[in-house]
This record gives C-alpha cells, structure tokens and sequence, in this order.
C-alpha cells in the first residue's frame, strides 16, 4: 500500500532578534533553499532586522519618549536627559539616518559629516581620544580629506548607539543591537528565568517584536514555523515568538534549532520548554526536518523521528523525550544552495563602530554568507568543541560545485561579496576555489577564517589575492608555543608570523582571535603573549584582533579531561536545560580579569597604531615580569 499523499504546507523559517545588522544570518537561508530543493514550500523572514527599523523610526522614538518622561526625573541619568532636551532633532533625523546607512540616501553624509546636523550625546565622547593639536577635525587623520562617506557612517553608528542606551535605560535593560537577553539563556542550568521573563509584562521591545510577528503570520499564514538560534543572545525573542505565535494558532507547528539547541541543549529535561516549542531538533535540521514532516504527514511514525526532543504527555505531566532514528545526514554536496528570497536585502544597516579597517567587515557591507566545507578538518584544538557535530563531521564538496553556489547567489542577489563562515577553510579547497574562479573568469570579494597553517605560502596568498580574497580571520589564541602546543593548535608563534605576513604581503587584511586564562597560563605567559601580538602588529603582520577570555565547556578535550591540562572542574548544578560552560579550578590562581582589562586596552591601541614602540609593561598598570621574548623576535623569524 502505498504512502499517503503529503499535504500541502508553508514553512516559515525566521530570523529572531538579536544577530546582526549589516547581512542575514544565514540559517534560514541555507534551510530554506534546502526545502525548496525537496519541493517543499518554503519561506523566510528577519525579525530582528524588522524589529530595529521599527524601533528606530519617529514613531519608535515617540514611545520610547514615553517611557523616558514616565521615569522620574531625578532618576533619568544623562542619557536620557540629553535625548529628552534633543528629541525633536532626534526625532527629524532619524528617518534620514536609516536610510543612509541602508545605502539609500548617501548625499546626506555630507551634513552627517559636518557634526552640525546630528544631535550629539554621550557616545560621541570617545570621539575626545583622537585630539588634533591644531584644532583641526580629530577624525582628519582616519578619513582624510575625502572619506566623507565612512566618517559620516561612524559618527551615524555612535548616534544610533546613544539611541540604543537610551531604549536600555529606560523601556529595556536587555536590548543591545547584537544580543538580547542574553543573561537570560546562556548557560543556564534551568529554564525558570526565561520562564518568569517570558510571563512578565512585555516591554516596549517585546511589544513590537510581537506585532511584527502576527504581521509576518498574516502575509505568509505558515502551517510551520522554523526558530534558529545560534546564540544565546537570540534564545529569548525566539521564545517570544513561538508564544505569540501559539497564542495566535496553536496548530501552527513551532520548531527550534540553531547553534545554541546543539552547543547547550543536549540534556534538555525541562517539560515547559515545550509550551512554546513542539519539537527541539539538534545538529544540522535537514535531515531532522525531513523526519518530521514526514511524521506530520503521517509517511512516519513518532518513534522514527531523527535527533528531536518533545514532550509526551500534557502540560502538567508531560515529560521530554529524545528521540533519534539514526539515519546518515545529508551529505554537504546535496544540501542545495542559500537562496536570500524574501529578506529585505537593501534594508539592512552598514555599521562602522571601530575605526579599524579589518574589524569593520563584520558590521559593515552586506555580504553572502557561505560555507566551503561542513565542519573543521583539523579538529583538534583542546578549547573546541571538537565533540559536536557541527565542528567533528568534516565534509566538502568540489570546487565546481562551490562556485555553481557562488555564481547562483550572485545571480540572485546581485552582490559578489561574500563571507565563508567554515570554522577553518581548508587551504586546498581555497586554492581549488580560486583555480576555479580563474578558470571561469568570475570576479568576486571574499573573506573567511582559516588556520595558520604552513599550506598558506607567500605564492598561494597571493592567488587567494586574485581570486578576490580581501581579509582572513585565524586563530593565534594565547601566543606562547608551550601553550599552543598544550592546546594542539598545531602551529608555532614564528609560523604564525611568517604566514599572516605572507597574506598582509599579498594586501590581504588579518585578524588573529587571541585568547587569555588558558589552563596553567601564568602572567610571564601573558605579558610574554601580548608582546608577541606587540610585534606582529609592529611588523605589518596583524591589522586587527580581539582577546576572548578562554571558557571551559563540556564538549571541549579540555571539559572531557581536566586532568591533561593541569585543572578540576568545579561541580555543576542539577541540569534541565542549558549545559555548556563548566568552571574549573587552575592551581597558577592567576587574576586573568583583570590582565584582560589590560590585555584589551592594549589591543585596541594596537589596532589604531597607538603604543606600538611602548614597553608591553606599561598597560598593566602594576608590577609585571619583563617579557623574555626579544624585541626582535618576529623580525628574526621573518628574515629581517
């Protein structure tokens, strides 16, 4: 007997707040071309791009003042007094603003530029740190006579900044333009503090996020609803979402996944979970999704569902159960092409925050979102978690395939940039890429993270310069080779050298993540590291950085066996919901909080060419050990 026929059904996959503001995070892309590919009907929305232009509007800003005028005002600090005492210039520019960082109004950098035309209030202070001695314009030596255009765009970011304290301090202390209520999911053992937010009164950002939700149900009348989160800063609006959308028409299925259900949900007991949500799946949701469509279509029963979690029972009773049909996932070849279908692609906000030409490609242009292979073919690094799948099941696709997809994208949205989001892209499959590019004569711009590894040779950098290659992103993490080695990173400090200034030599911009609190890192490791980053910004190796303080998470060698890297872990609580971070005890007992401060203002001065011939010493404020590394370490190790 054959398999009844499948009904018709509309899939809406959505974008919740926060992610980012300059492109689409791509999930939904990737799931919604998949769908299509399968034949099913597939549709796709960024809520937390609607909800900021919603916000951000006249209209936004009149009931956020509001809020602002109900506060007491010997209560209101200085944010919020210089909004009130400028809202009517707030309030006419906001329109203008907008659209000039969307790219639709670019001639009104010209009066954004002029510091004449914008109301000014307390993020406009870190403007006070470029000085002129001659009473010139501070930002002269960073745009220059002509670089109208960005320069109106950073001081637009630091106007749109003031606004977005101002929504923090008085309608909602969680907002931030890159996370929301992030407190509220990241690592918690249980779910009962996004229970009692998601039972409070709404607030004003809550309010709106709801009525765009019913607007998005309305135009696309889905019988499904796809939730990705991949961090803990999007968990909160995705919940609030599935409880409008249940509130609205409980028989519309609501599905979540995403990077944060497989980093920090794989032990989820916790029932209530599942008034919002009907099933929970884990890894890459192809497969899953397919399972669970065919279960709805009853071609399947529950039992044979892949990697998801329900609830058996009523709300009262019910308990969570995992269930996980193996089945082989589908092969990263035959997972389709993104399509960015139906997201407003010239809607979203070019953001220029830091004055760094390298740090600036995550929040400014919108770029095509890709990947050149699933997962990291080096999985080894101890700090990873090299344990999940997204990260241990390597799988890559030929180079003919890879720019099919990349021509496709082009085709479709009209843009040649693109962003590869690989954990590290393989040097051979870069180097097959752009052979293939060539061969083709497609012209593009790219950039992506990789290891620093030896493949990548002054004679391969510069073919990755002609491809389109314009920046690359690696891991240096805690610049010492005792502890590079410790954490199987695979590569040494002089290698690292010579390879970042092989791209930097090809004009090639770099970032190194950096990394701080390593298992058994002392200070001399520390003040030792950082006058290694000293020297490679000094050389013209780096252009850009950032130091992340390490965290212990279970799924990381690190978590699996403390005792390989000289520390205990502490005892976790009971868990029923997110389990990830874990704290351990190292026995050097080493303040890295506050080295960070230090380790962080260094680096940001670094990044602007300020301090470069100092003493590493001097940013740490207290007695420190002097750095064993000589001063010409990385000049001898690149041959000067």
């Amino acid at each position: 007997m054959s398999a009844p026929a499948a009904r018709p059904r509309r899939v809406l996959s959505l974008i919740p707040p926060m992610t980012q503001l300059n492109t689409p995070y791509p999930s939904t892309a990737y799931l919604t071309g998949f769908l299509r590919s399968r034949g099913i009907d597939a549709v796709q929305d960024d809520l937390a791009l609607k909800l900021v232009l919603e916000l951000f509007t006249p209209a936004g800003l009149d009931a956020l003042r509001e809020r602002v005028r109900a506060l007491p005002g010997k209560k209101r600090p200085p944010t919020l007094t210089n909004f009130d005492a400028q809202f009517e210039r707030y309030r006419a520019t906001i329109g203008p603003v907008i659209a000039f960082l969307q790219g639709r109004d670019p001639t009104v950098a010209h009066r954004i530029a002029s510091r004449a035309f914008l109301p000014e209030g307390p993020r406009f202070a870190s403007l006070d740190v470029y000085i002129d001695p001659d009473g010139g314009d501070p930002l002269a030596w960073a745009f220059g006579a002509l670089g109208v255009q960005d320069k109106a765009r950073h001081l637009a970011t630091l106007y749109l900044n003031d606004l977005a304290d101002v929504l923090r301090e008085a309608a909602d202390p969680r907002f931030e333009f890159v996370r929301y209520a992030e407190s509220l999911a990241m690592a918690q053992p249980t779910f009962t503090p996004l229970a009692t937010a998601l039972q409070a009164p709404p607030t004003l950002v809550d309010e709106t996020l709801r009525r765009l939700t019913l607007d998005t149900l309305a135009r696309h009348r889905p019988q499904v609803v796809l939730l990705s989160v991949p961090f803990p800063g999007s968990v909160y609006a995705a919940f609030r979402i599935a409880q409008t959308v249940k509130a609205h028409d409980p028989a519309i299925v609501t599905v979540l996944g995403g990077g944060f259900v497989n980093t920090e949900l794989r032990e989820l007991t916790d029932p209530r979970v599942f008034d919002y949500f009907d099933y929970l799946t884990l890894d890459d949701g192809e497969r899953p999704l397919l399972a669970l469509f065919e279960h709805l279509d009853g071609q399947r029963g529950r039992s044979r569902l892949v990697r998801t979690y329900l609830r058996e029972g009523d709300a009262a009773s019910g308990q969570v159960r995992y269930i996980n049909l193996v089945e082989p996932d589908i092969p990263f070849a035959e997972v389709g092409t993104p399509t960015w279908d139906g997201l407003p692609l010239d809607r979203y906000l070019s953001i220029l925050d830091m004055l760094n030409p390298m740090h600036r490609l995550w929040s400014d242009g919108r770029w095509n979102k890709l990947t050149v292979a699933h997962g990291c073919y080096w999985k080894k690094c101890s700090f990873c978690d090299v344990s999940l799948d997204y990260i241990g099941r390597y799988d890559g696709i030929g180079a003919e395939l890879l720019v099919d997809r990349i021509e496709a994208v082009v085709a479709e949205t009209g843009q040649t940039g693109f962003h590869f989001v690989d954990e590290a892209a393989p040097p051979k499959a870069l180097k097959a890429m752009a052979d293939e590019l060539a061969h083709r004569n497609r012209a593009i711009s790219w950039w992506g993270n990789i290891r620093f590894e030896k493949s990548f040779t002054p004679e391969l950098c510069r073919q990755l310069a002609d491809s389109g290659c314009i920046a690359i992103s690696g891991g240096l993490e805690v610049a010492s080779d005792r502890l590079l080695k410790l954490m199987k990173k695979g590569v040494s400090v002089d290698q690292v050298a010579r390879v970042t200034k092989g791209f930097s030599d090809a004009g090639i911009l770099v970032h190194a993540y950096l990394m701080y609190g390593f298992p058994t890192q002392t200070v001399q490791d520390t003040v030792d590291a950082l006058e290694y980053v000293r020297q490679l910004f000094d050389a013209g190796c780096i252009q850009s950085g950032f130091f992340h303080r390490f965290v212990c998470t279970v799924h990381s060698p690190v978590g699996q066996n403390p005792e390989e890297y000289g520390v205990k872990l502490k005892p976790l609580p009971p868990i029923s919901f997110a389990k990830n971070d874990v704290g351990f005890t190292d026995p050097t007992g080493v303040d890295h909080d506050t080295l960070g401060v230090a380790l962080n203002k260094a680096l940001y001065n670094y990044m602007h060419g300020i301090g470069l011939d100092e003493d590493v010493r001097n940013w740490f404020g207290t007695k420190v050990p002097k750095p064993r590394v000589p001063r010409n370490f990385i000049a001898r190790a690149l041959g000067y």
